[in-house]
């Protein structure tokens, strides 16, 4: 199957290039476009007959074209398993929105995952770039190209006052949502996260899970984004959000100094704890051993722990999400068979560093 590797693979290919900048703190970076093609209803109010046209027209008008971005592969909803389409959410190549209308919606990817487009979700066209660190610019620069080759093929809703028109009113104008990946321990233990976000909400920003809207902040890993589309330009958008995130990578790291100066054996005893239950435990929750690895991680990231990659934290987060459990175990799996496969995936995975 030429998409198998979507599935079986924890760690997408443009992850695998390096932290990237600011990545101790920093994890990715994701620029979203949401396009709407002219003449066609919104998904949301669209028929049956509606969404399988626009999703045939949409997917083979860019696929005869993706050689000027690079080969794509179009995958169905409706031709994938279920734990299949989980694991495409868990690697944050598709939206849980998609998974849940999977009968005429699709996801054009390119090989090295950096590229998705999701057809027929809340939009027709959900254009998305990724890569790795703080790289607002570059990853913008990225999906503007991907933009101007989707339009170039496809004609979209477009009003010249309210700019590209979209099914929810807070996408009309850019359509644009940026958003940083950020790991936050430290300003979650010194309890200073709580005070930060209502800063960050009263500037238009938005911090969420690592799933996006709803989801909850497994592992102290948190999305920082824009809320606004309309009355800003792209680039006042990423102008403003890289401000903010930079102050927030900041203050953790500050908070970070502060806990090795003042807390330091507390901080090493949660550390190596953490440390020495991923290790030798027969059983694990997802939640649990989100908060223990990112625990390790920054005991990796302060050079409290030696010999172990930082991208640990990335890798098993994916390879212990329940799509990924099922995907290598081959079969459906009760909570008590994935805790217990999923404290021994943490094992092995950590005796390899050893």
């Amino acid at each position: 199957m030429a998409s198998e590797h979507f599935f079986s693979e924890a760690i997408s290919p443009w992850m695998q290039e390096g932290p990237g900048p600011e990545g101790d703190i920093a994890l990715s970076t994701r620029i979203r476009l949401a396009r709407n093609i002219e003449q066609y209803p919104f998904p949301v109010f669209a028929s049956e007959e509606a969404s399988a046209t626009l999703l045939r027209y949409a997917s083979s008008t860019l696929l005869n074209q993706s050689e000027k971005v690079g080969s794509l592969e179009a995958l169905n909803m409706n031709e994938l398993r279920p734990n299949e389409r989980q694991v495409l959410v868990e690697k944050h190549l598709v939206s849980p929105y998609l998974i849940k209308n999977t009968e005429h919606s699709a996801v054009l990817l390119n090989n090295d995952e950096s590229i998705s487009i999701m057809v027929n979700e809340e939009d027709h066209l959900r254009l998305q770039c990724l890569s790795n660190g703080m790289q607002l610019e570059e990853c913008y620069n990225e999906a503007d190209r991907l933009d101007d080759w989707a339009e170039a093929n496809l004609t979209y809703a477009f009003d010249e006052r309210l700019g590209y028109l979209t099914s929810c009113p807070t996408n009309v104008g850019t359509g644009m949502r940026a958003s940083v990946m950020v790991h936050l321990p430290a300003l979650v233990w010194t309890n200073q996260l709580s005070r930060i976000l209502p800063a960050i909400h009263q500037l238009g920003l938005v911090v969420r899970g690592i799933y996006g809207e709803g989801s909850e902040a497994l592992g102290n890993l948190f999305q920082i984004s824009n809320q606004m589309t309309l009355g800003k330009s792209e680039k006042d958008i990423i102008e403003d959000l890289r401000g903010v995130v930079m102050q927030v990578i900041q203050r953790e790291r500050h908070a970070r100094e502060s806990l090795l100066i003042s807390s330091r054996v507390k901080l090493e005893d949660r550390v190596f704890r953490s440390y020495g239950i991923l290790a030798y435990s027969r059983t694990m929750t997802t939640k649990e051993a989100a908060n223990r690895l990112s625990d390790v991680r920054l005991g990796i990231d302060l050079d409290l722990i030696k010999g172990i990659s930082g991208n640990i934290l990335n890798e098993l987060m994916l390879l212990t999400q329940p799509g990924f459990l099922e995907q290598y175990a081959g079969e459906s799996l009760t909570q008590e068979e994935a805790d217990i496969r999923r404290a021994n995936v943490i094992r092995e995975r950590i005796k390899l560093e050893l």
